[in-house]
């Protein structure tokens, strides 16, 4: 369990052939995944779990290895191999004493829905809250620190912190750093598609999710099933 925490805490380090990025788990999941929105807390006990983006049910292993292929913009771990064994012991450890159960509709995303966005407004808000961290051109901070936020060393298209309302989720409660919770909404959701906007790396294989045609409606890229 507790390597399994320090392998999510410095991924890059830790699994380097695996982690294609500047990011590591815990660049999204604060605090060792204790924190609200994020929070790896009752995961394991939610899984397995039928999910829309692959039209399946899906195990923990495939959930850590997909975030492994898209937001570390890497490749997936041995689904039996000790370094996922010792991953999910500590989601497990995490869900210690909560009863399994399937996972509820995500009603926080759902307020996003009425926000249109403003990236130059975005751009504005990015420079005095978000620059200081991450960086002028979104480059983050060396050494591990604030991580990148586009660019070749971030979160591919595939992840789910490229949907604009995911992100403004994240940054609304959880950023600036320093002072989360003190953005407006708006200012929130403008400076996730300000972040957004910007290039980033591509999936290979995006066409295919949501096999069964239901994609949220801020999906970047056209699959398959829906144009």
């Amino acid at each position: 369990m507790r390597r399994g925490r320090a392998l999510l805490i410095a991924t890059r380090d830790s699994l380097p052939s695996h982690v294609g990025n500047k990011l590591r788990c815990t660049s999204c999941h604060l605090d060792a995944g204790r924190r609200e929105n994020g929070s790896w807390i009752g995961v394991f006990a939610r899984y397995p779990q039928y999910r829309a983006r692959s039209g399946m049910v899906e195990t923990i292993e495939y959930r850590v290895n997909d975030c492994f292929r898209r937001s570390m913009n890497g490749t997936a771990l041995d689904a039996a191999g000790p370094d996922m064994r010792d991953i999910v012991a500590y989601l497990a450890f995490l869900s210690r004493g909560i009863a399994v159960s399937p996972p509820g509709p995500n009603t926080r995303l759902q307020k996003w829905a009425a926000f249109t966005a403003d990236t130059a407004a975005g751009a504005r808000v990015f420079a005095a809250a978000c620059a200081k961290c991450h960086g002028a051109v979104g480059e983050g901070m060396p050494g591990g620190g604030a991580p990148p936020l586009w660019g070749p060393e971030s979160y591919n298209v595939g992840a789910g912190m490229s949907r604009v309302r995911t992100a403004a989720e994240f940054i609304s409660r959880n950023m600036p750093f320093d002072a989360p919770g003190t953005l407006s909404d708006s200012q929130a959701f403008n400076v996730a598609a300000y972040v957004n906007a910007h290039p980033r790396p591509d999936y290979r294989g995006k066409e295919n999710d949501w096999p069964n045609g239901d994609p949220p409606s801020d999906v970047a890229y056209p699959t398959r099933s829906h144009h």
